[in-house]
């Protein structure tokens, strides 16, 4: 089971994008994935029709689970209507976490306990992180093989990304671990200045992090989100779904070269 993180502490930047159109093709390729919402405004959740507020149970309930077995586990995941993919909704409640519970020990490892849990079910776990850094996040790059971080190609989008950059090596000295990250340069537009000169100043600054192309513009990405829909499943031929396609070959290939 691999396990991708989607993050970045600046919002509107394509993470929630990222997550359902990858984890849409990854569907389409027959592999079993489960989708993880952690941001307290359940955008992700909300994506895949599903009123975070009305919601049976969700990621809070996790963490009051006196233990982290399947059995216990599995219960929290509902099915999409898309084939193959899964979900653990996200609830208001996970805003909480930090001043109840955010002291607690133990408490930046619940969710790759219980990810493990379930690591027979599942090819893939995508997790899709809020903008702040507290116990969700924590959670959530614990969990994780690879963190994704969608940049908008655009300068005030380049000042969040340094901030999420020094979040992970703060992050890597407290827990001597090294994150494996992967930029993905987003909402990009050949057309502007400015998207091309983000663009050339993110291969300058990480050349060895920066996935070399990006995604474009596309109003087919919300128009999918209308219709409760990945793009991949909505719009498989449009420029932005080809170009996520193209990443996804770029992050296997990485898998495979770590396996």
């Amino acid at each position: 089971m691999i396990v991708w993180s989607v993050a970045n502490q600046k919002g509107g930047v394509g993470k929630t994008t990222t997550t359902i159109t990858l984890a849409g093709l990854l569907c389409k390729k027959g592999h079993r994935v489960l989708l993880v919402d952690t941001d307290p405004h359940a955008s992700l959740t909300t994506y895949l029709g599903y009123d975070s507020d009305h919601v049976e149970s969700s990621l809070f309930d996790l963490f009051q689970l006196p233990s982290l077995e399947e059995k216990s586990v599995r219960p929290l995941v509902i099915e999409t209507d898309i084939e193959g993919m899964d979900l653990i909704p996200a609830h208001m409640s996970l805003a909480t976490l930090d001043r109840v519970m955010g002291n607690r020990s133990g408490m930046g490892l619940i969710l790759k306990k219980a990810l493990l849990a379930l690591r027979h079910q599942y090819d893939y776990v995508l997790i899709d992180c809020p903008p702040i850094l507290g116990v969700m996040m924590v959670n959530a790059l614990a969990a994780s093989d690879r963190i994704l971080i969608p940049v908008q190609t655009e300068f005030l989008a380049m000042k969040g990304l340094e901030r999420m950059v020094r979040t992970l090596s703060i992050m890597q000295k407290s827990r001597s671990r090294e994150f494996k990250v992967t930029i993905v340069p987003t909402m990009y537009d050949k057309r502007t200045r400015a998207s091309l000169q983000t663009l050339t100043q993110l291969k300058k600054d990480y050349p060895d992090q920066v996935w070399t192309s990006a995604v474009p513009i596309d109003t087919k990405f919300r128009d999918a989100s209308l219709k409760r829909l990945p793009a991949s499943h909505f719009a498989e031929g449009s420029r932005g779904v080809f170009a996520y396609k193209q990443l996804l070959i770029y992050l296997e290939r990485l898998a495979i070269n770590e396996s």
